[in-house]
């Protein structure tokens, strides 16, 4: 049966290196949770915590009424898919599906049934005699998976799954991951570097760094509404402009950065601007304009690169480095001075750091 993951104040160290630092973490019943982030920021460490792999300094971990702070991995009952896979080599497909049933002692014909069931679902019944060196990639992940899934786990773990597999491969496998996890209502912890691939299959996403949670929300969530500077970045946020208001007058607002360059911008579009702020944008988010009546940000037009739907043009606005798309009908060049005209669906307003 599947259970609630509670992960609590944990803190981790390697050696003398502290690796995480207070870390709550909470995956409802059936839900499927991402961490996500850069190698080192302390996502494979939050999963082989829970796996039993490591022990944490202080802290506690549940799945459901289950205490598994201090028991032995073997003890946690948790289906784990690698990144390598890690498929015994001499045994069939079959027989590496059926391998966690035999551990929990399930008989024979037991052991069978359901891990020919298993076969079928993830479509690989007509290969269940075959070696796993006689399998692709995608075939192999799909055995791991099938593995993982057969023993029924309160709760199921990847870690980084696709990434051995090509661009393609990846996108079809994570459908299917999501779809049968979904069908089978386990509660899921997924580790991923992959933007693309956490925002796609998960209920919530978690983006770390330095071994802290710094945004738990949904895909649409994060990618809309950052919470700070660093997931704005992370999420592709390209410009991040500190700007101070100088002047209000009715639901436009007058507003300075650091070098005395002035934007305007309109709060019946972006909605209430403090008087200090950070104004985070994609490129889509400045928008290329000639026309000098439009609010926005004057600045002085650098390399411009067609991207088919639209050209992007990199940007100077006084000592500011930024990046704004343009029309197609209306290509400019080089040293053209134009205003920079915010798209509020492709902004943010963030407290000052």
């Amino acid at each position: 049966m599947t259970q609630p993951l509670i992960i609590e104040n944990i803190t981790a160290h390697y050696g003398t290196t502290k690796v995480l630092e207070n870390l709550s973490l909470s995956v409802a019943e059936g839900e499927l949770v991402s961490l996500l982030g850069a190698s080192g920021c302390g996502k494979t460490t939050t999963l082989r915590l829970v796996a039993g792999f490591l022990q944490p300094t202080s802290g506690t971990i549940t799945l459901g009424p289950k205490n598994l702070t201090r028991l032995a991995a073997h003890q946690r009952d948790i289906g784990l898919v690698f990144q390598n896979y890690a498929l015994f080599p001499h045994l069939t497909v079959r027989e590496n599906v059926a391998f966690g049933l035999k551990q929990r002692k399930f008989g024979g014909t037991e052991r069978l049934k359901r891990a020919s069931a298993m076969l079928d679902r993830v479509g690989l019944a007509h290969l269940a005699d075959r070696l796993p060196g006689e399998l692709s990639g995608g075939q192999k992940q799909r055995v791991a998976l099938a593995r993982a899934l057969v023993i029924e786990p309160p709760l199921l773990m990847f870690d980084e799954p696709l990434s051995n597999l090509d661009a393609k491969l990846r996108v079809d496998m994570r459908v299917e991951i999501r779809q049968l996890q979904r069908a089978n209502g386990t509660t899921a912890l997924y580790v991923t570097h992959d933007q693309e691939e956490a925002f796609s299959i998960s209920d919530r996403v978690a983006i770390m760094h330095q071994g802290r949670i710094m945004q738990l929300d949904t895909p649409e969530v994060l990618y809309q509404k950052p919470a700070n500077a660093f997931v704005a970045n992370f999420v592709g946020f390209e410009n991040l402009l500190a700007l101070s208001v100088t002047a209000r007058d009715g639901a436009l607002v007058t507003a300075q950065t650091g070098d005395g360059a002035l934007m305007t911008l309109s709060q019946d579009q972006l909605g209430a601007i403090p008087d200090r702020f950070l104004l985070a944008t994609r490129a889509d988010g400045l928008q290329v304009t000639t026309d000098p009546a439009a609010p926005g940000l004057t600045a002085t037009l650098g390399l411009r690169t067609y991207l088919g739907r639209a050209y992007q043009y990199q940007a100077k606005a006084g000592a500011l480095a930024l990046v704004a798309n343009g029309p197609l009908s209306q290509p400019l060049d080089q040293g053209a001075v134009v205003t920079l005209t915010p798209n509020p669906e492709q902004c943010a307003i963030l407290a000052p750091e």
